[in-house]
């Protein structure tokens, strides 16, 4: 049995379709509920992975939820010091890259929807994605991106979209990262389409009458997408 801890920002952003992957297997996930008060264990040494998952709060917003910094301290201590396996998705891949040196800039446009991703060369020799297709569809829902880790050797682009190159990097072997929505279920959109923040974010990109039409679009492409989610996490499997 493997001990995989989780950092969650919102209740409703857990780790969704690669959780219920995980729980199949027997795994023990210890999800910490960051934004109800619920603190990162001390004593990290007892776990094997680390997921830090999505939420409608910004890296830089420390004034308004204090606990970014110790998470941001734990995180470059469970990454850069311990080197043990990490997956981030959307904000937790801005948290990996604020941590690594990098800056979190707004999205010009912002990226919401199902939307294409093209893998870069280094993927196809890499443990978790050499057999992901060279295009993918994936959900997007997101203002601000990572961007100037180009000066990091340790970090690689796996793949980018049109307007955002850092849609999915690794540092090293063992921490990875996407900036999308691999963990989505078929309820996915609809229930953070009632979460305020992303309301917002949606309407003002496409729309008062997006919602259902983003819900669609995924529904479309939720088999794929599930499939691809799978083959993550059978390969993170591999390294931890």
């Amino acid at each position: 049995m493997k001990n995989i801890l989780v950092l969650q920002h919102i209740a409703i952003e857990d780790p969704g379709y690669i959780k219920d992957l995980m729980e199949a297997d027997g795994w023990n996930l210890l999800q910490i509920e960051l934004d109800a008060g619920e603190s990162i264990p001390s004593d990290l040494s007892g776990f094997d992975a680390m997921l830090c998952m999505g939420g409608p709060m910004d890296t830089w917003m420390e004034a308004e939820y204090p606990w970014l910094i110790e998470e941001k301290r734990r995180i470059y201590e469970w990454v850069v010091i311990m080197g043990k396996p990490f997956l981030g998705f959307c904000l937790g891949c801005q948290l990996l890259g604020e941590v690594l040196g990098g800056q979190i800039v707004k999205s010009e446009p912002a990226e919401i929807g199902v939307l294409d991703i093209n893998m870069a060369p280094a993927a196809k020799n890499d443990i978790l994605f050499a057999d992901y297709p060279a295009t993918i569809k994936a959900v997007q829902w997101h203002s601000f991106e990572v961007r100037g880790l180009e000066s990091n050797p340790e970090v690689t682009i796996l793949g980018s979209s049109d307007t955002t190159p850092y849609q999915i990097f690794k540092f090293r072997n063992h921490a990875y990262v996407v900036q999308f929505h691999v963990e989505v279920r078929s309820d996915t959109v609809m229930q953070w389409g009632c979460v305020p923040e992303y309301k917002t974010a949606l309407e003002s990109s496409l729309g008062s009458d997006a919602l259902a039409e983003f819900d669609q679009a995924a529904q479309a492409n939720m088999a794929e997408m599930n499939r691809l989610a799978k083959l993550l996490y059978t390969n993170f499997k591999k390294i931890v």
